[in-house]
């Protein structure tokens, strides 16, 4: 059952988000971008409120993924994109991203914060970052 309503193409458009934004950090790395892609459609808390859908989450602006802005983007998704994307849509999830509404790589080390967000751990290359329970009780 899927957390967050979707069609083909949403599931697709996904897909291409999360091979664009972490296609380097392996699958595991590209199920915790749906996370975060996830999260947001369903936390409707502070930068995401209104978000509902993977289209919006996908070209929110401002504050959405450089991902879009780039060609690789819009590369059509591949089968195993697809089923990694499907996985994230029903609800599975992933630390360091179970919760988080953020990643970014840094050129060293994790902040412990970043803009007013919880670092909760790292993968490979990207930091994720979760907000408080009491802020979003919805990605929780």
């Amino acid at each position: 059952m899927a957390v967050v309503a979707c069609t083909d193409e949403d599931v697709k458009l996904l897909a291409r988000l999360m091979r664009a934004e972490a296609e380097g950090e392996g699958r595991l790395g590209m199920l915790m971008v749906g996370n975060v892609g996830v999260n947001r459609c369903i936390a409707d808390c502070l930068d995401f409120r209104g978000i509902r859908t993977i289209r919006q989450m996908v070209f929110q602006s401002p504050g959405g993924f450089e991902a879009v802005q780039k060609g690789y983007f819009y590369q059509r998704a591949r089968n195993i994109d697809i089923q990694l994307a499907r996985q994230v849509i029903r609800g599975w999830r992933y630390h360091p991203a179970t919760n988080a509404l953020w990643f970014f790589k840094p050129g060293g080390e994790c902040p412990p914060q970043w803009f007013n967000q919880t670092n909760v751990g790292r993968y490979k290359s990207h930091c994720f970052y979760a907000p408080n329970r009491s802020d979003c009780p919805r990605v929780y």
